[in-house]
């Protein structure tokens, strides 16, 4: 490495980067984190006006409304960046359902759509990406959670999808290696989102469920979302050139408590 090249400053010029998800939360600061770091983002959600006020932080942020449980969603993602920028480099699987549910009130649609947001879509886009990937020996981060390796009642499918994720994570870092193509996870733990509002919870339950979180986090809170970009966008960073298969903790500690 130059003498010159800051390695602890990720230079993502140029490069095509696909986040997930990035109408609020995580992707919305991942693709911020992206774009500030040099990348040209195309950020895809199911809200168009969420990923509008997600395009309007940075000129390189583009909107590229999508249901990713569609058919062809992956295809139109994907053709939608190399019709822009012809290439991709970098795919972030941030999209995700946060659906607490007690095993005593499952339903196999609950099941399904859980699997069809947190498992096939990302499987799918990843699958539509890998030609670009190979191209540019790129990357592929995917947003677990730390209920993906740790336990939690009440929240069981949701925390089966997160580990079927990591599990994915590292099986396709020996698939894809020798492609070069580099495959890790991030698992942040309780962050700052609107995902728990989206669950269905009511704003009492959602203020209750974060002061119990919080008090359980040995660093003393919750995270904020350019917490976790910031280790994102590391991941993707290609100079992270002999990292892979990785599935890296975010949580202030949460998991160890």
């Amino acid at each position: 490495m130059s003498a010159d090249v800051n390695p602890t400053t990720s230079d993502l010029t140029d490069r095509a980067v696909i986040v997930t998800g990035a109408g609020s939360g995580i992707g919305r600061a991942t693709a911020l984190a992206f774009a500030l770091a040099g990348a040209r983002v195309l950020g895809v959600g199911r809200r168009p006006d969420a990923l509008a006020a997600t395009a309007e932080q940075h000129p390189a942020i583009a909107a590229f409304p999508a249901d990713l449980r569609a058919e062809d969603s992956a295809e139109a993602v994907i053709a939608a960046a190399v019709r822009r920028w012809g290439r991709v480099d970098v795919v972030v699987n941030n999209a995700g359902v946060t659906l607490p549910l007690p095993l005593a009130e499952v339903t196999a649609a609950q099941i399904a759509d859980l699997m069809a947001v947190n498992v096939t879509a990302p499987s799918l886009l990843a699958r539509a990406a890998l030609p670009w990937l190979t191209d540019t020996r790129g990357a592929i981060v995917n947003v677990s959670s730390t209920f993906g390796h740790r336990p939690a009642a009440g929240v069981a499918h949701y925390a089966a999808s997160k580990a079927a994720l990591e599990q994915l994570t590292r099986s396709w870092a020996l698939e894809l290696a020798p492609h070069r193509i580099r495959v890790n996870a991030v698992a942040p733990g309780p962050t700052e989102s609107e995902a728990l509002a989206a669950a269905g919870l009511s704003p009492a339950e959602v203020d209750q469920v974060k002061r119990a979180e919080a008090a359980r986090i040995p660093l003393g809170r919750r995270g904020e979302p350019a917490e976790v970009a910031t280790w994102i966008v590391r991941l993707a960073d290609p100079r992270a050139t002999w990292l892979t298969g990785q599935v890296l903790t975010v949580d202030g500690g949460f998991e160890l408590a």
